[in-house]
């Protein structure tokens, strides 16, 4: 008789290349095939900006989570479309300032949850951590199920990490992030980016990417980014390219990508 994490890794489908371990390829991981490097690869050729952009976003994600464990004294996060462990997830970051903190992850597929249980088969701490099969259009679902480990009397980090572009209403977006802000008390914290159309390149890449056969991703320009933070006060140094966000002093790259952390008051 197998177990159901026996069951669940017979999907693991390693022939087959996986949006998720593709992602993980491009930020670096180890938790991909070689059908998910050849087609990462491919992809990269056509839209080179989309490998710089993986890296750069979990850059990123370890410094907002680091301030808003440290400095914002955060000791639960909401991390909405998660995508598949890597390294530095936000548990890693969080519980290495407060090893008590608590993390509730959501994304919508499948194979994600297989990597998942794999990946944090084992782990042990005073925090917990919790994978929450949902789509972000559902966010009361979301908000259901995270009760499970999440106080929300409490603050809480509510993440959304470069995944709405493939959503193409900007208000349905907004509509999303307000049900689960709504559900937060003041002091929780908002961070989003995305990919912005700033630059010709990324315009083209992005196009010709949806040619091949790609699923379509909207990129936004800053300022209707910015209209997701309504309603919170933006933490210096506000609405910036992602690279820019807190980040070490010296050379700064430019990329296509904006995102903020917004104070709910």
């Amino acid at each position: 008789m197998t177990t159901p994490d026996e069951d669940l890794s017979s999907q693991l489908q390693p022939d087959i290349p996986h949006a998720a371990r593709m992602w993980n390829y491009w930020m670096g991981g180890k938790d991909n095939f070689a059908a998910d490097r050849a087609t990462g690869d491919a992809v990269a050729q056509i839209y080179p900006e989309i490998a710089l952009m993986a890296r750069h976003s979990r850059q990123f994600l370890i410094r907002v989570v680091r301030y808003l464990a440290a400095e914002a004294g955060l000791k639960q996060f909401l991390d909405i479309g998660t995508g598949l462990p890597t390294m530095q997830n936000t548990h890693e970051v969080a519980q290495g300032v407060h090893p008590d903190a608590k993390i509730a992850y959501v994304d919508n597929d499948p194979m994600v949850l297989v990597h998942a249980r794999a990946l944090l088969r084992g782990t042990t701490g005073e925090g917990a951590t919790q994978y929450v099969l949902s789509d972000y259009h559902d966010p009361e679902t979301i908000l259901t199920r995270a009760r499970e480990t999440l106080d929300f009397d409490q603050p809480i980090g509510v993440m959304f990490m470069g995944v709405m572009g493939y959503e193409p209403d900007l208000a349905v977006i907004r509509s999303i992030v307000n049900t689960v802000m709504d559900a937060t008390v003041p002091g929780s914290h908002l961070v989003f980016w995305d990919g912005t159309n700033t630059s010709p390149e990324v315009v083209a890449g992005a196009e010709r990417l949806a040619e091949m056969g790609g699923v379509p991703y909207i990129l936004r320009s800053p300022d209707e980014l910015a209209t997701v933070f309504e309603g919170t006060e933006l933490v210096d140094p506000g609405l910036v390219q992602i690279t820019q966000w807190r980040a070490e002093p010296g050379k700064k790259e430019y990329i296509d990508a904006y995102g903020a952390v917004g104070r709910k008051p």
